[in-house]
């Protein structure tokens, strides 16, 4: 699954207000590459179902069996590597001389910086082996390790064959100096492209741990996952993850019912479960477990989201333009092989309602001879939901708004078959006593 910048924005994923977005929320790594890594798998999962399933399958074992994970290794760790092969460079010849003569204490007053800086570097360079060893050696002890755990751990156990690693993996505090000065030469020397090789290793290593972690902090289940040719996204206790006490949902699409056309007033919840239901599709591409009971979901190409567009006043596009232009790349993209979950909020808001009508009847009457995506489209227009009401593979849900007496609401964001055509804007308006101001003399 490879989703755009633009889709993992408008699902949170990358923005939100006081850093309340999906990658903080799964975010466990232990390490900033593993960070890194994990913001890459976000943008561009498991290219295939079979490359989901396995990767799945390294996620529950870490889930299962979290006392197998080393703790040897932290970010400073890294970073201290880092530091120590960057400044590889400026080391060329072999010590001799003042580099090793003499004792640690003689060392200690001559050449402070560069002793403490070798001695902590080797430690944890020490350290980080160490770590590896402690992963490498589930090799040996645990039967029946998923495929693509195994592979990387067998190529991990590759680089710990270097004729170094066994010594430097001994250093305690009593080896001497001058042996730390060999070693740290003869690694610089000799192990960086290993080293660095390692690392990369560990980083995915913890990308997925974190999705794992992630997981069971949470609570969440493990999808069941389908091939890309049976069309579904089925969930029992769907909801957004990010929202405190979230209305759960009930939800399902197949091949023969994939179009979704939602209605109900402003704010009574239709762009939150269309972002839920991108969100999870995204988190089950990833290998991990989704804000749900259970889910089933068929291998995606991509979430596809036409949510927040924007006008581009540099390039001299109005927003209706803008919108026209997403609507394209959207068209452009589903015409391409394979299955996308595509969710529209409220099409065409830059322009007048005949023509948002018309406009939107048009792109739904296209959208429905594409039964191998899966698509949601929210509307304030209810007169396009009756205009197909009577259309194969749409189903029409809504959310209605209990209406008192007195002109106020009450939002109870449940979903319910059918289509609504609540309007409570102008009661919006007033309750937020915008008319009373305007009218004061």
């Amino acid at each position: 699954m490879q989703n755009s910048k633009r889709t993992l924005k408008d699902l949170s994923f990358t923005s939100g207000e006081d850093g309340a977005n999906i990658i903080n929320l799964i975010d466990r790594c232990s390490t900033l590459v593993g960070h890194n890594v994990l913001q890459r798998h976000i943008s561009k999962s498991a290219s295939s179902f079979s490359e989901l399933q396995e990767q799945q399958a390294v996620i529950k074992y870490w889930a299962e069996h979290r006392d197998n994970w080393s703790d040897l290794i932290t970010n400073g760790t890294i970073v201290m590597l880092e530091k120590f092969y960057e400044s590889a460079d400026s080391y060329s010849g072999h010590p001799e001389g003042m580099s090793i003569i003499g004792n640690k204490f003689f060392q200690k007053i001559f050449n402070r910086n560069e002793y403490h800086f070798t001695q902590f570097s080797l430690s944890h360079l020490s350290d980080f082996l160490k770590g590896c060893q402690e992963l490498v050696a589930l090799l040996e002890h645990e039967q029946g390790l998923p495929k693509k755990l195994q592979e990387l751990l067998e190529e991990m156990q590759h680089g710990l064959k270097h004729r170094l690693a066994k010594d430097l993996t001994q250093i305690d505090t009593h080896t001497t100096f001058k042996e730390i000065v060999r070693l740290s030469f003869q690694a610089r020397r000799e192990m960086k492209i290993v080293v660095k090789q390692l690392i990369d290793r560990y980083a995915q290593l913890d990308a997925w741990h974190s999705l794992a972690l992630a997981t069971i902090e949470n609570n969440w289940s493990f999808p069941t996952l389908m091939p890309q040719d049976d069309v579904c996204f089925n969930a029992t206790g769907l909801y957004h993850p990010l929202l405190n006490n979230a209305v759960r949902y009930d939800l399902n699409f197949s091949k023969d019912k994939n179009f979704m056309l939602l209605t109900g007033a402003n704010m009574s919840g239709k762009t939150t479960l269309m972002r839920a239901l991108g969100i999870t599709a995204i988190l089950a591409h990833l290998g991990m477990g989704v804000p749900a009971d259970t889910m089933s979901i068929s291998f995606m190409e991509a979430v596809i989201t036409n949510m927040h567009v924007e006008d581009d006043l540099l390039k001299g596009e109005s927003f209706f333009l803008a919108e026209v232009k997403s609507m394209k790349q959207t068209a452009e993209a589903i015409a391409q092989k394979g299955t996308h979950l595509v969710l529209m909020d409220e099409l065409f808001k830059g322009t007048n309602v005949h023509d948002a009508y018309e406009c939107t009847k048009a792109i739904v009457e296209g959208l429905v001879k594409h039964p191998e995506h899966i698509f949601v489209l929210s509307t304030h227009l209810h007169e396009v939901a009756r205009y197909f009401e009577q259309i194969k593979g749409i189903t029409f849900n809504c959310f209605s708004t209990k209406l008192t007496d007195d002109g106020s609401f009450q939002f109870n964001y449940q979903l319910k078959e059918g289509i609504s055509d609540e309007r409570i804007g102008y009661k919006i308006l007033v309750k937020e006593g915008v008319v009373d101001i305007l009218n004061r003399n």
